[in-house]
Parts: C-alpha cells; sequence; structure tokens
C-alpha cells in the first residue's frame, strides 16, 4: 500500500511539474528507484541533485549527492540552507554552474558549513563551483566577453557591474578542479567568470583541488575570508581585469604540490582596475614543490601580462629557493607589466606593508625580464590574518587555520 501510494505521488509530481531533474533514492530497502524527475521546492533528504534546475529550488540540511554537471538556469534560484553537505559523483564529470541569471543562495554557519565532497578523497575529482554573472571583463584585446576554459564554452562578459549571482557563505569544497579531457580547458574549485559585486563570497574554503584554488575571469566582485589549503596550482589568480575592490583576509597554505601563492593578469590590458585586498596571508610549507620539477613558479605573488593589485597588510612565510630557482616575495614577469603598471605614477603594484619571514631572498623583488630592482623593508608589526575557527574550516578532525595561531 505504501508503495503504491509513493507511486502515485510521483506519476502526480511527474505530470503537474516542470522544474529540474532530481533523482531521488526512495528504495525502501529494495533496490528500486523512485524518480518524480520535476519537483519543484524542496529536495528530499537523501536525494541526488542532477541535471537543470530550472526553477526555484531548496535543499535544507541533510545528505544529498551530486552527479554530473548540474546548471542553476536564467530566473532560477538554487538555496541551500547550514548543514547541507554533498558527496559529488568522480564517476562522470561533475561540476555545480551557475548561469548568468541563475542565482544560487548559500547560506551556511562556521558550525554549520555547507560541504562538498568525494568519497574517494581524491585532489581532482570534480569540476567544484562555478558562478557566471554579467558585469564587465577585458579580454585579451579589451574584448568585452570571452569563452570559458571550463568545458562549459560558455561566452561570458557583461555590462552591469552590481550584478548579483546570489550568496556563498561559509560553503567549503573538496577535492575540485578536475582537468578535462579536451587537454586544454580546467575547472578550479571555485571559479568566477564576470561576477558582479552584489554577490556575496564570505568564509570560503578550497582544500585540495589539483588547479587554483579561486579564479576570477574579470567581473567585479570582492570576496572576504577566504582559505586555499593545499591546492595544486596556485592558490588565488584572476585576469580579464578583475577589478574587486573590497576584499580582506585571504589565506593559503600550500603544502606538498603548490605553485604560485597568487598569480595575477589582466590579459595584457594596460588600461585596468587594480583589484584592492586588505589583510593577505601566504605560506608555504616546508615540503611543497611546483607541480612541475624546477619551474620557477615558486614565489608568493606573480604579477605579469599587465596585472595589478593594491595589497595591504601582508604575511609571508616559507617561500624558499627550489630546484635551482630562487623564490621571492613579489615577482614580476615581464617588462610590459614594469613599465605600464609597477612604475605607473601612482603604481597600480602595490605590497605594503609586507612582513617577509621565513623566507629567500628578502627586501628585493624579483625580476623575471628586467633588472627593476625594487626594495622593501620588512614590516614586523603586520601579523597573519585573523579568521575564526570552526567546523567550516576542519576537515577530517584537522585545523586548517592551525598555521594562523
Amino acid at each position: 500500500m505504501k508503495r503504491n501510494l509513493l507511486t502515485l505521488l510521483s506519476l502526480t509530481l511527474l505530470l503537474s511539474l516542470s522544474s529540474c531533474t532530481i533523482e531521488v533514492n526512495e528504495d525502501g530497502g529494495n533496490g528500486t528507484t523512485a524518480n518524480p524527475g520535476t519537483n519543484a521546492g524542496v529536495l528530499p533528504d537523501g536525494a541526488k541533485l542532477s541535471g537543470d534546475i530550472t526553477s526555484n529550488l531548496t535543499i535544507k540540511k541533510g545528505n544529498y549527492t551530486l552527479e554530473g554537471i548540474v546548471k542553476v538556469a536564467d530566473g532560477a534560484t538554487l538555496t541551500i540552507e547550514a548543514g547541507a553537505t554533498f558527496t559529488v559523483s568522480t564517476a562522470v564529470t561533475s561540476s555545480l554552474v551557475v548561469l548568468q541569471g541563475g542565482k544560487i543562495i548559500a547560506l551556511g554557519s562556521a558550525s554549520e558549513p555547507i560541504v562538498f565532497t568525494t568519497t574517494a578523497k581524491i585532489p581532482g575529482g570534480w569540476g567544484g563551483i562555478t558562478l557566471y554573472g554579467r558585469a564587465p571583463i577585458k579580454a585579451v584585446n579589451g574584448n568585452p566577453s570571452a569563452v570559458s576554459e571550463d568545458g562549459n564554452a560558455i561566452t561570458y562578459g557583461g555590462n552591469d557591474a552590481n550584478f548579483s549571482s546570489g550568496i556563498l557563505k561559509y560553503v567549503r569544497v573538496e577535492y575540485a578542479g578536475k582537468k578535462i579531457s579536451d587537454g586544454t580547458s580546467e575547472t578550479n574549485t571555485f571559479t568566477f567568470y564576470a561576477v558582479g559585486d552584489g554577490t556575496i563570497l564570505e568564509n570560503l574554503v578550497a582544500y585540495k583541488g589539483t588547479d587554483d584554488g579561486y579564479e576570477f575571469f574579470g567581473g567585479t566582485v570582492s570576496a572576504k575570508n577566504l582559505v586555499a589549503y593545499g591546492n595544486y596550482d596556485d592558490s588565488f589568480d584572476w585576469q580579464d581585469a578583475w577589478s574587486g575592490q573590497n576584499n580582506s583576509n585571504w589565506f593559503a597554505f600550500q603544502t606538498v604540490t603548490g605553485n604560485f601563492g597568487m598569480e595575477i593578469e589582466a590579459s595584457a590590458n594596460i588600461d585596468n582596475t587594480a583589484p584592492k585586498i586588505s589583510n593577505i596571508t601566504l605560506i608555504r610549507d616546508a615540503n611543497t614543490n611546483p607541480e612541475v620539477a624546477g619551474s620557477v613558479e615558486i614565489s608568493a605573488i606573480q604579477f605579469k601580462r599587465q596585472g595589478t593589485g593594491i595589497f595591504s597588510n601582508v604575511y609571508i612565510s616559507g617561500y624558499k629557493n627550489t630546484g635551482g630557482k630562487n623564490a621571492y616575495a613579489v615577482l614580476i614577469q615581464d617588462d610590459a607589466t614594469n613599465t605600464n603598471q609597477v612604475n605607473a605614477n601612482p603604481s597600480k603594484v602595490t605590497v605594503s606593508p609586507l612582513n617577509y619571514v621565513n623566507s629567500d631572498n628578502a627586501d628585493v623583488w624579483g625580476y623575471a625580464q628586467t633588472n627593476g630592482g625594487k626594495t622593501f623593508t620588512n614590516t614586523a608589526s603586520v601579523t597573519k590574518v585573523s579568521l575564526t575557527t570552526g567546523a567550516w574550516a576542519t576537515v577530517d578532525g584537522v585545523n586548517l587555520l592551525a598555521a594562523l595561531q
């Protein structure tokens, strides 16, 4: 009788509603699966999230699976409440993508974060979270649009600097940064394409991804209280003239495998607005090596291709010469960036005050092509970023913020 009732309800929902594709596992212990197919409203606890979300959907505290590339469509809002945990399928290419005009409202808390993880717990298992907005970008040759490199081949870029893609707050993403099989596309743990400053990004954790922890492709969004832990490529990366002005409290801990702490470029656009970040801590564990042995990608902060940034209260530790290459607090990769951005009046590349400890090549910036010779003086009063501990920054009992104590 219970089975017949469930079947009837499922058929009713299938015929009457049209929203996202959701697979719900209600097997009653016998291994069968009921699939209501279209369920506007609330995702049942334990259900599988897959396909396109085309109308509003709420996911409450509980345990879920995510399989395949889940896309939040234009006009739809995905709301995720505190304490929701998603185990992501690595058997197929999986990611969570919020398209232009779609929104995500993911509001976790320090004690009950929203978590995306995998069973295998191997870096690079899935594509992470990607947001697309409608804010301006400057791609190569100043183009106002470009095509994404995440395998979705979506054109991004717009003219609404204040556009909102929603809220990500107290969200932890683990084991992402999947490489795409075409050999050129890749995903990060968190990726932001043309995201506007109406979007709220706060208290996020990028844990052990195989590409960048966070990458911004243009846009105007700002972010606060970011943690990048154990990511293989760069902890923080941007291009296409990202210009967020209200960023604060960024912390990267590089361990085992890691390239630059921060890699910064503006897609070769001389005319760009320098993003501003206050309170940055970059720590490189003693056992850390670049992805490619002998690579120069071992410095804390690299600027290239007209990249800019105004950084204040920067604490850097553990950047040592490795594999015959020198490590620096700041590395300027090309003459054009040095001429047009570092030496601009006023300079659009500023890292001050800076406390550079337990590292090689103190007091000087590095220059890959030019002998720029910029120097700095350590400011001992600059201390590490202060972030609130809690479940949001704890993985398998390990406090990810321990290096800040």
